[in-house]
């Protein structure tokens, strides 16, 4: 009888792992897999400028996925900066750390601390967050789209090897417009 009523709680355990939030959970959290189309969301620039990433279409689209209170964050940011924004930004990407829940101030001062230029945005309540990833689930993470809004890759946490690879398909995939 103990067993029955363990494997009926792993049961119930394994099976709101595997569908939080109504949707199945795939690798590291994700809720979307490459391939497929990228779920859309308005978004607020801190201290700037508010749409829909949809608008970006036309660009490929590395969405961020941060908070001030991430360490794995703070180390990985910096490359992004210099390695893959300062480089690419004038080639069609757009660049955006979108930051969990956190208010305004907190967010432009992380933007400060961390000395990077891509635009941060604000996500209360992880709710753009959420379209991605299980909301319990852990961030650093990056969401590589294409020009039609498909995702092409997916990160997370900060490894060097992965980080490569990333930064291979972005421009890749930028180079792939110049040879159109």
């Amino acid at each position: 009888m103990k067993q029955k009523f363990l494997l009926f709680i792993m049961a119930i355990i394994v099976s709101s792992i595997s569908f939080s939030q109504g949707k199945k959970l795939y690798d590291d959290g994700y809720i979307v897999k490459v391939g497929d189309m990228a779920p859309d969301f308005t978004i607020k620039e801190a201290g700037g400028k508010s749409y829909k990433l949809s608008d970006q279409r036309g660009k490929v689209i590395m969405l961020q996925f941060t908070a001030s209170w991430c360490s794995v964050c703070r180390t990985e940011m910096p490359f992004i900066e210099k390695e893959i924004w300062q480089g690419k930004k004038s080639a069609g990407l757009f660049v955006i750390g979108i930051d969990r829940d956190e208010p305004l101030d907190k967010v432009l001062q992380f933007k400060k601390d961390i000395g990077v230029t891509y635009p941060l945005a604000l996500d209360p309540g992880a709710d753009i967050f959420g379209l991605y990833a299980d909301k319990e689930a852990g961030i650093t993470r990056n969401v590589i789209i294409d020009r039609t809004g498909k995702i092409i890759f997916l990160t997370r946490l900060y490894k060097r090897e992965e980080f490569e690879k990333m930064k291979t398909i972005i421009f890749n995939e930028l180079a792939a417009k110049s040879c159109m």
